[in-house]
């Protein structure tokens, strides 16, 4: 795998979902990402530091050039516990846990993000405005309601499924309520 087109098809991505999302500084964003899937491997199977972190350093830097905060999904072994800065953590209230990932327990891009973030932190739930999923991984939970799905125009990235979510705010009033817009 050649780390220049993974980077620029990955930007694009998240340039699709950004645009769609339309997120304000100091908006959350959650990656969650299976590098196994990337290389075509089962889920959790065959972990790439070097594929993590070619992840992580580019949402980072396109998100930090829009104030967005990266969050990073850890797997299922850490009950999908997430990276995130501790002043993000501690801006937002989230309650900040105890563990460090690995490669089997967390993940490539989870270990990365200790890597790249200033003053990384373990949290066990966020509300996010949006998110991309590589590889299937299940996002969803830290999305806040109501969830959209975006579906960027590239469909993979290595061998692995993407999929996103950008969340709008709940439509109530029924029949008779006018909106601003319309999702």
């Amino acid at each position: 795998m050649e780390k220049t087109s993974f980077v620029t098809d990955l930007t694009q991505m998240v340039n699709e979902i950004l645009t769609e999302a339309q997120l304000k500084p100091g908006n959350t964003f959650v990656l969650g990402c299976s590098t196994s899937e990337i290389l075509g491997k089962k889920i959790g199977k065959y972990p790439s530091q070097e594929i993590g972190e070619w992840v992580v350093e580019t949402l980072n830097n396109r998100l930090e050039h829009d104030g967005i905060h990266l969050a990073v999904q850890g797997c299922e072994h850490l009950n999908r516990a997430l990276v995130v800065e501790r002043q993000v953590a501690e801006k937002n209230n989230w309650e900040i846990v105890e563990v460090l990932p690995s490669l089997t327990a967390g993940g490539a891009c989870s270990v990365a993000a200790f890597k790249y973030f200033k003053d990384p932190v373990e949290v066990e739930a966020i509300v996010a405005q949006a998110g991309i999923d590589i590889g299937d991984t299940a996002i969803g939970m830290h999305i806040k309601h109501v969830q959209v799905p975006v579906r960027p125009t590239k469909k993979e990235l290595g061998a692995a499924h993407v999929t996103a979510l950008r969340s709008r705010p709940k439509y109530i009033g029924g029949p008779r309520a006018a909106y601003q817009s319309e999702g």
